[in-house]
């Protein structure tokens, strides 16, 4: 469970004000279809992040004992960095398909690509090189994903004004800073 619960917490913390977030807002204000944006995101998300883990699992068979240690711990403390700047979503999607096949694909689409090399991707890898489990790591940072992503569309935009970004973005550091002390220190 520790893989779980550690994946789910730090990727929610993390998303909060994530440019896949903007994009959730974005969709959610722009099509109102929240069901098969809902539903793009997960599978996106699933998708992303089972690659990912993938990739993070097989880093860990061919980093041993000290390497895997180092490389993880030092990550997370990049992660922390990463984590306090904020990003900036300024594309705005296309509505001219509003079916609920095509928002969800639209969704889907957008999604996996946003996420490409973003924080919470990388994340996910490192998390699953620590872990040295895909199943519980992708279900946990997927559940960390959709935590932060259903209430962004399902409130839209006016919830995203009110919250303070700029803490959470210090709290999510300060989660990825505490990870990374804690694989350096504790092994």
């Amino acid at each position: 469970m520790e893989a779980f619960l550690i994946s789910a917490g730090l990727v929610s913390i993390a998303e909060i004000g994530d440019k896949t977030m903007l994009l959730a807002i974005v969709l959610a204000a722009a099509w109102r279809r929240p069901l098969p944006i809902i539903l793009g995101i997960l599978a996106a998300t699933l998708a992303n992040h089972a690659f990912a883990a993938g990739a993070g699992t097989v880093l860990g068979h061919f980093m041993h004992g000290e390497w895997v240690r180092w490389v993880v711990g030092i990550a997370f403390l990049g992660f922390a960095v990463w984590a306090l700047i904020p990003d900036k979503f300024d594309e705005v999607p296309d509505v001219t398909e509003k079916t609920f096949a095509g928002v969800f694909w639209t969704t889907t689409a957008a999604f996996f690509v946003i996420e490409m090399g973003d924080k919470t991707q990388v994340a996910t890898a490192m998390l699953a090189a620590q872990f040295q489990n895909i199943l519980l790591v992708v279900a946990g940072s997927t559940l960390g994903m959709m935590i932060v992503n259903v209430p962004a569309v399902l409130l839209g935009e006016a919830a995203a004004k009110r919250l303070p970004l700029k803490w959470i973005r210090m709290a999510a550091a300060a989660g990825f800073a505490a990870t990374g002390l804690w694989v350096l220190l504790a092994g």
